[in-house]
């Protein structure tokens, strides 16, 4: 685990460092930056490792004929694997915890954190005979830098910040300084003059000289200001709670949408459908906790149950303003923000004649609003929907991991480290893909979220079932496995069809 989480861990610092270089960070905001990169890097290595040490751990069994003589002694495999099993289920549970509660919280900093390092201006340094930028509006020549000190000679500076005037300041010596609060330049100059230009009167000029003079930069601190107000979470910086709170919030918005857009165009409704959204992974975990902190705290609510009170009364501020609004057009879901959900269906008050002209017209503009705060709550359900059942599915590798690494290797007993770094690596590829693939699938709503993230866990486990159910069927040769004697055996029948089938030729 630890080999692992260092190899993901400075890979994700070196693409990184073009953020982090050249601003001058302390050493406590490095540290506190990889650390907060570890949650993420952890919960991906350790159903990585737990494969790596299995198979390297019984392989060794293997090598050093301590398997045989476990079977030797009256010891099953399969007893040999429960603790292997048990470690795994309890690494698992583990993980869930920590992909619930620590990993998203570690997510907030370290984009909160990110965030501050890239608001952080880069260290000013000047080099001579070079146009420094100082601003983006200012620039800096200087002929000549004295080591050491902060003094110039041959100083040139371009000043484009009036659009109307260029000015050009040209001085024999000056030095630089910052401000007593550390955010402005101070660029004392000596024995100069000051060009400006108007783009209006270009034929005209103007030049002032002086003896001494100074230019203030503005903004040029180098310190890093940290944000402690907070910001919008992401679905990765959310716990499974949040998310499932917020995904209700869509479905209801979704129903409350839909039902308006029945009421104005049944055909349009029917068209686009109004799927039900199926009780997942999070639905039961978070009744579990709601279940656990009554018994643990009574009294006090839990964060899905905080949520979750404020449901009716958004939605009824939401219907209140959507019965007040019901002539007006629905603003495009586009300028909404991205994780916001607003049931903005209208509701259609009865009359008692043919609806006027004016509604008719109205109608079919309606009707696409509701289209797209359809599709943008059904996009919130299927996104937490999956972030949700990818939290479990990862936990829940630790242990399809230690049942899959066993028996292949007792099959391979003499694989040695390529056979355990050869699996490895194909099974890890087999899993991340299906991964990867089952998720982008469940956010288009190709697939349901719950099928899309267990398939790849489903398939790796029914295979660890089928080769543990196998052994005790191993081969007879020294050929190496039982794969082997298999292969050896199909060769075998088919030899003498070949040899036939070529003496009729």
């Amino acid at each position: 685990m630890s080999a692992l989480t260092s190899l993901l861990l400075l890979n994700y610092v070196a693409k990184q460092l073009p953020q982090l270089v050249g601003k001058e960070l302390g050493w406590t905001v490095i540290a506190e930056f990889i650390v907060l990169s570890l949650p993420f890097t952890v919960a991906m290595t350790l159903p990585m490792a737990v494969l790596v040490s299995t198979l390297h751990a019984f392989s060794r069994l293997a090598a050093d004929s301590e398997i045989t003589a476990c079977k030797a002694s009256g010891m099953a495999l399969p007893r040999l694997m429960a603790p292997v099993i048990a470690s795994g289920l309890v690494l698992s549970l583990i993980m869930v915890w920590f992909n619930d509660q620590v990993m998203p919280a570690a997510n907030y900093q370290l984009q909160t954190l990110s965030n501050d390092i890239a608001r952080k201006k880069p260290t000013f340094a000047l080099r001579p005979q070079v146009i420094n930028q100082v601003s983006p509006v200012l620039f800096l020549r200087a002929g000549h830098l004295a080591s050491g000190s902060s003094e110039m000679r041959d100083v040139t500076i371009y000043d484009f910040s009036d659009n109307q005037r260029r000015r050009t300041i040209r001085a024999k010596s000056g030095h630089v300084e910052l401000s007593r609060d550390g955010r402005d330049l101070i660029l004392s100059l000596t024995d100069g003059s000051t060009t400006e230009v108007s783009r209006l009167e270009p034929e005209r000029l103007q030049r002032v000289f002086f003896r001494t003079s100074s230019v203030k930069v503005r903004g040029i601190g180098n310190d890093l200001e940290r944000n402690t107000s907070g910001g919008e979470k992401s679905d990765r910086e959310k716990t499974v709670c949040e998310l499932e709170a917020q995904m209700q919030l869509a479905v209801l918005s979704r129903d409350s949408v839909f039902k308006g857009m029945g009421t104005l165009d049944s055909t349009a409704a029917r068209t686009i459908g109004n799927p039900r959204v199926l009780a997942g992974s999070g639905t039961v975990y978070c009744r579990m906790v709601r279940a656990f902190r009554r018994l643990s705290v009574p009294g006090v609510p839990s964060v899905a149950q905080a949520h979750a009170a404020t449901l009716p009364s958004r939605l009824q501020d939401s219907a209140r303003v959507a019965i007040q609004n019901s002539s007006a057009t629905i603003p495009p879901a586009a300028q909404a923000p991205a994780q916001s959900v607003v049931p903005l269906a209208p509701t259609v008050a009865p009359s008692s004649g043919e609806p006027s002209p004016d509604d008719l017209a109205q109608r079919p503009m309606l009707v696409e609003g509701m289209k797209l705060q359809l599709a943008n709550s059904q996009r919130i359900i299927d996104g937490n929907q999956v972030e949700i059942e990818k939290k479990f599915a990862i936990a829940t590798a630790c242990m399809v991991f230690a049942l899959l690494g066993a028996p292949i290797a007792f099959r391979f007993p003499r694989g040695g480290v390529g056979m355990t770094i050869g699996v490895s690596l194909g099974v890890f590829g087999v899993y991340y893909c299906g991964l990867i693939a089952g998720e982008e699938l469940a956010r288009r709503g190709h697939l349901p979220a719950f099928v899309a993230m267990w398939a790849t866990n489903a398939i790796l486990l029914a295979i660890g079932l089928l080769l543990t159910a196998r052994l005790g069927h191993e081969g007879t040769t020294t050929r190496g496995s039982e794969w082997s004697d298999q292969v050896g055996r199909w060769m075998d029948r088919l030899r003498p069809r070949m040899g036939s089938r070529v003496a009729k030729v």
